[in-house]
């Protein structure tokens, strides 16, 4: 364990002593800190950290200590609403709109097929929630359509696993990043989006030393400033710098050549690939300094432990499934699997996204079951008791897919839970104008932008209103237990669900009512049940041992087992037939090879080595679009800021969407700071501020994607491309070509008429009018002389946040 000491952060607003503290864990990021909830009066008052848990031994992010806020906003929704003829919401009972609800589902299946109802979930859910969407949606309603917004997040973590060690997983755990001697932080800005786990990396370097940290990055961001070495590379190059390292550790002979001819197959197919990868090629394509590279060559090569983070910067990268298995295949190449300090570790970005793909919400079935093997259909089908042949089978369908299928008028049911996909997907205008063609069920407890699309809203009740288990980032199952009854009027998506399927009298092949539990413990003694055998067993946990123990990492065979902290540990891998989550695809198109071409690989236990080509991105900047953009998150807000906005310190902390901006290109487009820019690409426009400075390197630009209002104009998703990657279906949100435009107005200055008059007039100082017309004194101007005048200056602070703290 790194912490060497407790730290109890809380934040409470209450009048005298809270009435009680109850065991929960943090739903914000995927770290999973434990914590404690404060109720007085019955209602929740503030939280603290759990002392005790090994994630986090009491410390609090800054979006973990405020995320109670959500729970007492005046805007929580408490009745269900319908939208009536002439496009009102309009407020309904819950008898009013699950009728509705399940008639039109009940339409969609006879008029369009089973196929045509999609459930699109969240990854900040619980297991029990996601368990039942999967038994609901495949055994009941018969659709292949379940997919969630892990999609957007973290859908690659899943694919590239699935392509190497042929199941879903974390090799590694947060007690090998407090083990190991060099921790790569690939496109993983840690410092901003798990502040805790950045803390404990950094609390272990101040006092030990280690380990040494590369983090590559194409910004300056927090977590990079504290890098032995940040690899600053050039957007759309993950591949390309990841084949060359490879080529090196090959060409030097710094390979763990007995590890690869025991435990591995496709090595030389995969050596092929990076062979043209020379350091020269990789530093020109990557535009990383060939000393730099060398620099972290050698420490790769040298290390005896080495464990490599990923998130968003790759997922939602071009090749995203390539560059996470190029990651996979550097830890093989090493040997440095299944040993402490050692392994991959592909995060999640929510709290529970991990568990929506075990608990088989989205792609796969429950338990890290093949959905192309017959064998895991039939065992499926046993297990619920249903016909075989009403299980759908085959390849996932990704949202973006779903979308195309909604605009072909090929879905009549579309049920959104948890998530507000009108800010968060790409090219956002494109899926509104498709979802305004179907039936839209939207359960959250606010009105989001999402609504603005919904026929019916069901208000649900959120985190500490409700009982169940999510699984973090590392495998950790966590318990979050029940501190108050949510709002009256209010229901949890575990209640909804269950209504929905009673409703529906969705039966197994007996006749019993499909759903047979009634509270999420039962649900999860089910999915134990289901789950036994598998990857992911559970067997030996239970709600009071995760509590007793604070989180266990599956699997967990038995009550005598307190959990996993490594996979392959034995060096054997899930590639066996019978076992495999996946026949795995074409690495380079994408294509779900068949289940002869499987077996024909040999895997048989063993890790696969798989080709890494690379292709250029879908689109390059050119002299209409000349720049990249980027997208992503801040310290300070989560997601679409659904529940941090609702926080007035995180919301003061940082209230507006801004584009970051290079100095030198700021310089050449005459643009001054906190001047509001219009940003265009092939699929919208956003006018936002500009922050100028060094974070992003020259030719790019970030915004970050938490601003999502239809009122403003200042959604990073107006702009975003929906091309996905062939492997994951996540879409590329962090490469988009943009252009950058000023804003202003021409104004002629009068005859004895004063800088000072004019700014006055505009709202503007005289130093933005003199920067705006690049004069560095009122004595260049002169009466008669045409100045440009900046539309609007926006100051856009951000409050300084120090990523760890003593």
């Amino acid at each position: 364990m790194a912490w060497k000491s407790e730290r109890v952060d809380q934040n409470i607003y209450s009048q005298g002593e809270v009435d009680r503290w109850v065991y929960s864990t943090c739903n914000i990021c995927s770290v999973g800190c434990g914590c404690q909830i404060a109720v007085k009066d019955e209602k929740i008052v503030g939280i603290k950290g759990n002392k005790d848990h090994p994630i986090n031994r009491g410390r609090l992010g800054p979006k973990g200590e405020n995320q109670w806020y959500a729970n007492n906003a005046p805007d929580r929704l408490l009745t269900p609403l319908i939208r009536d003829a002439n496009g009102t919401l309009q407020p309904a009972s819950w008898d009013e709109a699950m009728n509705l609800i399940v008639s039109k589902a009940k339409q969609s299946l006879r008029e369009k097929g089973h196929n045509s109802i999609c459930i699109y979930s969240t990854g900040q859910g619980f297991l029990e929630d996601y368990y039942t969407i999967a038994k609901i949606g495949r055994a009941g309603l018969q659709t292949h359509l379940l997919d969630a917004n892990t999609r957007l997040c973290t859908a690659t973590t899943e694919y590239c696993l699935l392509q190497s060690f042929g199941a879903d997983g974390a090799p590694a755990s947060f007690d090998d990043v407090d083990e190991t001697e060099t921790l790569i932080l690939f496109g993983h800005n840690v410092a901003e989006t798990g502040t805790v786990l950045f803390e404990r990396i950094m609390e272990r370097k101040k006092r030990t030393g280690k380990p040494y940290i590369i983090v590559v990055d194409p910004r300056k961001t927090l977590t990079a400033k504290e890098a032995d070495l940040h690899l600053q590379l050039y957007p759309a190059s993950n591949v390309p710098l990841l084949n060359g390292i490879i080529r090196e550790l090959i060409y030097n002979g710094t390979i763990d050549q007995p590890f690869i001819e025991a435990h591995t197959i496709g090595f030389e197919k995969m050596k092929e690939s990076v062979e043209e990868w020379t350091l020269e090629k990789t530093a020109k394509t990557t535009g990383i300094p060939l000393e730099t590279l060398a620099m972290a060559i050698n420490q790769i090569a040298k290390t005896p432990s080495l464990v490599t983070t990923t998130l968003q910067g790759v997922y939602q990268s071009a090749e995203a499934t390539t560059a996470c298995v190029s990651v996979n295949n550097l830890h093989l190449v090493r040997g440095m699997i299944g040993r402490p300090g050692c392994g991959p570790l592909h995060m999640a970005g929510q709290p529970s996204s991990s568990a929506n793909r075990t608990a088989g919400g989205v792609g796969t079935y429950p338990a890290h079951r093949n959905p192309t093997n017959e064998a895991h259909i039939r065992e499926m089908a046993e297990l619920w008791n249903v016909e075989m042949n009403c299980l759908p089978a085959g390849p996932e369908k990704g949202i973006e897919d779903i979308i195309s299928m909604v605009e072909r008028e090929e879905v009549g049911f579309f049920w959104n839970i948890g998530t507000n996909p009108m800010v968060s997907l790409p090219n956002r205008r494109r899926a509104r104008q498709a979802l305004e063609k179907t039936f839209v069920v939207v359960q959250d407890p606010f009105l989001t932008e999402s609504s603005s699309v919904a026929d019916v809203i069901l208000p649900v009740a959120l985190w500490g209103e409700k009982e169940g288990t999510m699984e973090n980032g590392d495998r950790t199952i966590n318990l979050l237990r029940k501190a108050v009854e949510p709002p009256a009027g209010v229901k949890s998506d575990f209640e909804v669900l269950l209504d929905f399927a009673r409703r529906m009298e969705l039966t197994d092949k007996d006749g019993n009512p499909l759903i047979g539990y009634q509270t999420p413990e039962e649900c999860f003694e089910e999915f134990k049940r289901v789950s036994k055998g598998r990857p992911c067993d559970m067997t030996g946990i239970t709600y009071d041992r995760l509590e007793q123990l604070n989180g266990m990492r599956w699997p967990v065979l038995d009550d005598k087992s307190t959990g996993t902290p490594r996979l392959y540990s034995d060096f054997r891998f899930h590639t066996k037939f019978d076992d495999a989550q996946s026949f795995t695809k074409d690495q380079l198109t994408g294509r779900a090879l068949s289940k002869k071409e499987f077996e024909e690989m040999g895997a048989d236990g063993r890790a696969i080595f798989h080709p890494t080509v690379y292709l250029r991105p879908y689109e390059e900047p050119d002299h209409r679009y000349p720049m990249w953009l980027t997208t992503g998150r801040l310290v300070w807000h989560w997601h679409t800021r659904t529940k941090t906005a609702r926080s007035p310190m995180l919301h003061m902390a940082a209230q507006h969407a801004y584009v970051e901006i290079n100095t030198e290109d700021a310089q050449q487009l005459g643009i001054v700071e906190g001047e509001v820019v219009r940003i265009t690409s092939p699929r919208g426009e956003i006018e936002v501020p500009a922050r100028i400075g060094d974070m992003v390197q020259k030719g790019l630009i970030f915004v970050p994607f938490h601003f999502g209002s239809w009122s403003n104009k200042e959604a990073a998703n107006e702009l975003t491309n929906d091309f996905v990657d062939p492997l994951s279906k996540q879409p590329t949100f962090k490469q988009s070509v943009c252009k950058i435009e000023k804003m202003r107005d021409s104004y002629a200055i009068g005859q004895n008429e004063s800088l000072e008059c004019i700014a006055e007039q505009y709202g503007l100082s005289v130093q933005d009018l003199l920067a705006a017309n690049r004069k560095t004194g009122p004595h260049e101007l002169q009466s008669g002389e045409t100045i440009e005048i900046p539309l609007s200056i926006i100051n856009v602070p951000l409050q300084p946040y120090m990523p760890y703290r003593k």
